[in-house]
């Protein structure tokens, strides 16, 4: 049976999945799958593709998830609300263009928290509006 309840600490389990998706996936670290996939000297090493399948597989659920539920529409809407945050927080100097890895670490964790709200969105949405949003419905007659 389906789990009905959705709270703040769902959403964070969903984050949290986002960042290590993003993060595994690039990080400005120098520790992660594109980078491993650079410095290899083997790019079709076994391991190398495994993992890049496991990354895939996991963007492939979380990006259908956030169009299904944001659309193209409400993923923009999340985009330029983020981009107005960090705008922002340039404009008043809290944050500087001087350093592109502390951009690329922001913009890196602004596409997980997309990606969570994205795989969340519907349960949200539920939450606030009471509506149900349905992708299939089953037919009792077969």
């Amino acid at each position: 049976m389906a789990v009905r309840a959705f709270g703040f600490i769902n959403f964070l389990y969903r984050f949290a999945a986002a960042l290590v998706l993003v993060f595994a996936t690039y990080n400005p670290s120098g520790y992660s799958w594109v980078d491993w996939l650079r410095h290899s000297q083997n790019r079709l090493d076994p391991l190398i593709v495994v993992a890049g399948i496991f990354l895939l597989i996991g963007w492939v659920i979380f990006l259908r998830a956030t169009a299904r539920s944001l659309g193209l529409i409400g993923s923009l809407l999340v985009l330029l609300l983020f981009g107005s945050i960090v705008w922002a927080m340039v404009f008043y100097g809290w944050l500087s263009l001087d350093n592109p890895r502390t951009i690329s670490w922001i913009g890196l964790t602004l596409l997980s928290l997309l990606l969570a709200i994205g795989v969340s969105w519907s349960h949200i949405r539920r939450r606030l509006t009471g509506q149900l949003d349905v992708d299939e419905v089953e037919d009792d007659d077969h």
